[in-house]
């Protein structure tokens, strides 16, 4: 009994720890969908790849550059090379009103840090500590953070 107990416990507990971003609701589903699958895609080939302030490709990159290929390699789409550039691209959007491939900013300790907007309260990014990953916008730690959100994809 204490076994299937235990068992039962570890199952659970592993099926709360899983970081898979559920795709968002959206007004065009197709299109979402679409854009979903794409950032799936691109974490499916570049999760884990290390930060390197600088870096530009799978030995190391930084938030802005994995930002930049993504949206090259998966939207066709350029965008500028640094945070302080991307951050004037596209259009201003809410919080509120986030949809999947839209930018999303951090400001922490006088450095900028940008992701990307999965859908359903999680973003892609290369994190310093954890290279590139998915994380929770609803974290605290992100929230506390949050800066800004530009839409590039219409």
């Amino acid at each position: 009994m204490k076994k299937a107990l235990l068992l039962f416990l570890c199952l659970g507990l592993s099926a709360c720890a899983s970081k898979a971003p559920p795709p968002a609701p959206a007004a065009n589903p197709q299109a979402a969908n679409t854009v979903v699958e794409k950032l799936h895609q691109q974490y499916r080939h570049w999760r884990g790849v290390k930060y390197r302030l600088g870096g530009t490709s799978k030995s190391g990159v930084d938030c802005s550059a994995f930002t930049q290929i993504t949206f090259m390699q998966q939207f066709a789409t350029p965008l500028k090379r640094t945070t302080s550039e991307q951050v004037h691209q596209g259009h201003w959007v809410s919080q509120a009103k986030l949809k999947p491939g839209d930018l999303v900013f951090f400001k922490i300790r006088g450095y900028r840090h940008v992701g990307i907007y999965q859908g359903g309260g999680f973003f892609l990014h290369a994190s310093t500590s954890l290279g590139v990953t998915v994380s929770s916008i609803k974290d605290p730690y992100w929230q506390a953070h949050y800066w800004t959100a530009r839409r590039i994809l219409q």
